[in-house]
């Protein structure tokens, strides 16, 4: 069998990162990049910080007024976030990404998957080498750092990325897997919140080599047959998901920031039919219709929620989307624990109108 080599490169800090190319300046001081709210002032929170802010306690999802309290005394620079510049950075990296891989799956502006098993011959010393040519040429073109995790699969490759950072490779063989493993916390593998690794610290298990000693039977009757099985199989470093070609995918959204923190579903039913109307309206102008429906969550600490859908025929009705946009918000709150600070709604997979409307656009 035909030994697999995936690479998962992660953009450091990207956010600031951008900031830092675009002003020079600021390069060496505490960089904050920060979502401020519409409730004025300095209410909003940190989407990133620089390592020189990191150092000081800056992290990603507090309070921007705690960030400038941590950094009061630190030569500090807090900056909005430029999303339209940082897609723009991110096009131009991953069009140089892409080349490098035989399949090339995008995640997100900073982070990819690259399946290299041919370009490299199932070489792990050729694809140190290859890793090693695509960061010089992304920093040598655009100013930019990135981590790069070599493994046999998608989860040890995200595992290992986050292993040497900033601007590090690390490299796991399929024999290593296990000691490269072994002495992590638990929270390293995907998926694994704090709320998870609560349960496991309550019965002594703390690190993945602790977690292969408990039978899979066992994590089946502690979280359910897929959740169980997934933490099973991530303690020993399997996964059978391949990398999928992925671009980026075209979409029209509407995110607002709500007048409080809430998980009411009233409160947020009223702001996110609101924005059903705006997104809908775009697509009519642009004389679209849509088959993928979803909805995101920004919670109060920055971490983010999706829920989606698609639809049997593609539409653009306002009645339909408002239905399962409704539906998909009742279904996202049901585990919600913590409040939610922002709400958006998605739409894509996008055709285009042709003639007189599709009847299905009317149930």
């Amino acid at each position: 069998m035909e030994k697999r080599i995936v690479f998962h490169v992660d953009f450091d800090y990207f956010y600031a990162q951008c900031e830092e190319i675009r002003d020079s300046k600021i390069k060496g001081k505490c960089v904050a990049v920060c979502i401020f709210s519409d409730r004025g002032g300095d209410s909003g929170a940190i989407a990133t910080a620089n390592y020189n802010a990191r150092n000081f306690g800056v992290r990603s999802g507090i309070p921007i007024m705690l960030a400038k309290n941590k950094l009061k005394e630190q030569d500090s620079v807090f900056l909005p976030a430029d999303f339209d510049y940082y897609s723009e950075v991110s096009s131009k990296a991953m069009g140089i990404i892409e080349k490098y891989a035989d399949v090339f799956e995008y995640v997100g502006r900073d982070e990819a998957y690259l399946d290299v098993t041919k370009k490299t011959e199932s070489d792990f010393h050729n694809a140190e080498h290859l890793a090693q040519q695509l960061k010089n040429e992304i920093r040598n073109n655009l100013k930019l750092t990135c981590s790069i995790g070599i493994t046999p699969n998608k989860l040890l490759s995200k595992i290992a990325s986050d292993y040497k950072k900033p601007d590090g490779i690390t490299i796991v063989k399929p024999e290593q897997v296990y000691e490269f493993l072994s002495p992590l916390k638990i929270r390293e593998i995907p998926g694994i919140g704090k709320k998870t690794e609560d349960v496991f610290a309550q019965i002594g298990v703390n690190t993945i080599d602790d977690l292969r000693e408990i039978d899979v039977f066992d994590l089946n009757k502690m979280f359910g047959r897929k959740t169980g099985g997934y933490i099973f199989n991530s303690a020993r470093g399997t996964d059978v998901e391949v990398v999928k070609p992925r671009a980026p995918t075209i979409q029209f959204s509407k995110i607002t920031t709500l007048k409080k923190n809430s998980k009411e579903l009233e409160f947020l039913r009223e702001n996110i039919e609101e924005l059903c109307v705006q997104v809908n309206r775009i697509a009519i102008e642009n004389n679209k219709m849509y088959r993928s429906i979803g909805i995101q969550f920004v919670n109060e600490d920055l971490s983010t929620k999706t829920k989606s859908r698609m639809l049997r025929n593609p539409g653009n009705n306002i009645m339909e989307l408002k239905k399962v946009v409704n539906q998909l918000l009742e279904e996202a709150l049901v585990e919600q624990e913590m409040l939610i600070r922002r709400i958006g709604v998605r739409i894509s997979e996008f055709s285009d109108v042709e003639g007189q409307s599709n009847i299905t656009n009317y149930f």
